[in-house]
């Protein structure tokens, strides 16, 4: 009928028996501390992002045409009344027009005014999804060639590109409406 529960009484831990429990479960005792990016995918290339560094990832919105614009930027679209410019760091290898991307991912950049933000949207093919690790950046590894660059991360079997906003504000000059 019924079986008899085990009841355990459980006794408050000293913080360094926790701190040694913790250290024989971690291994050598210091941890590096953990990232979290965002990786998506443009053209043939994976790409990553800090999720700090990225407000939100929208379905691909109603872009606008900016008239003499470079190659680069694919427009801008409104979002929640900001208006965020668009671009595409897969065009070296030539977009299908008939294709377009199914994702922006809107990253946000804090500029010297508190109030001041710069939003940058970029044009993805897939939202892979978000990987949390504690292994630094390929900073050596990073391609000479790419200058909005600055390392490479390990996921799955694969190399990601991961980006900084600033170098790609730099390297990708959109204007600001």
């Amino acid at each position: 009928m019924g079986e008899m529960e085990e009841t355990r009484q459980l006794e408050p831990v000293s913080a360094e028996a926790a701190a040694a429990a913790q250290e024989q479960t971690s291994g050598a005792g210091e941890r590096l501390p953990e990232k979290q990016y965002c990786i998506f995918r443009a053209g043939r290339e994976r790409f990553c992002l800090e999720v700090l560094d990225v407000e939100e990832v929208v379905e691909w919105p109603t872009v606008t045409k900016v008239p003499l614009s470079p190659t680069f930027l694919m427009g801008v679209f409104n979002l929640r009344g900001s208006i965020v410019p668009v671009i595409d760091i897969a065009f070296t290898e030539g977009r299908r027009a008939d294709l377009p991307p199914r994702h922006c991912v809107v990253g946000a950049m804090k500029g010297s005014d508190a109030t001041d933000v710069l939003r940058l949207g970029i044009a993805a093919d897939e939202v892979i999804g978000t990987y949390t690790t504690a292994e630094p950046l390929l900073v050596d590894a990073a391609p000479r060639d790419v200058p909005h660059c600055v390392g490479m991360l390990r996921h799955e079997d694969r190399l990601a590109l991961a980006l900084s906003l600033r170098r790609l504000t730099e390297t990708f000059p959109v204007p600001v409406i």
